[in-house]
């Protein structure tokens, strides 16, 4: 039995789960409404407000999809009720980032200032010009979105100088070496 996959989604008070009949799970929270087709070898039963994952036949392919499936189950759940986001932080002199109406702005050391319209269900933050906040509810959304402003300018190893994730730890090299 997967770890993971047997461990029951508990379902808060003002979260809706409904499993349609192809396994097409849809929850709906205060902050949204997710869904997530989950494969035909997966049963899920609700009962007082907690959601079990079991899997019909023991074959290889089912044992890794377990828990996945109870993973992804509980970050929807985890979404419309809280939501996830991603803190970037921008390392460099004269980098800033700024939000303008929903766009964010970029002014990376290029020639023109670098604009993002956020994808539907996605919105920027900038507490400070240097920090950058992704949210949303969903979680492979956010992460997404935050790869791609990353990736306007990634941390380079020399100076470290660019846009990283607030954990990320850059690794630097060392320069020329002097005679």
């Amino acid at each position: 039995m997967s770890r993971i996959g047997k461990l029951p989604v508990t379902i808060p008070a003002g979260v809706t789960v409904t499993v349609d009949s192809d396994n097409l799970v849809t929850v709906k929270g205060p902050k949204g409404t997710l869904s997530q087709k989950v494969s035909e070898d997966m049963v899920l039963t609700q009962e007082d407000g907690v959601l079990h994952i079991t899997r019909t036949a023991d074959e290889k392919e089912n044992r890794a999809r377990h828990g996945l499936y109870r993973v992804l189950v509980a970050n929807m759940v985890h979404g419309v009720t809280e939501g996830f986001s991603k803190t970037l932080t921008i390392v460099g002199t004269g980098y800033r980032a700024q939000v303008t109406g929903k766009k964010l702005v970029l002014n990376m050391g290029y020639s023109h200032p670098v604009e993002m319209d956020p994808p539907a269900g996605i919105e920027f933050e900038t507490p400070a010009p240097t920090t950058i906040v992704v949210k949303g509810i969903d979680k492979q959304q956010v992460g997404q979105t935050a790869a791609v402003v990353r990736g306007v300018r990634p941390p380079e190893p020399y100076l470290g100088k660019g846009i990283r994730y607030a954990d990320e730890n850059v690794r630097r090299k060392a320069g020329k070496a002097a005679k």
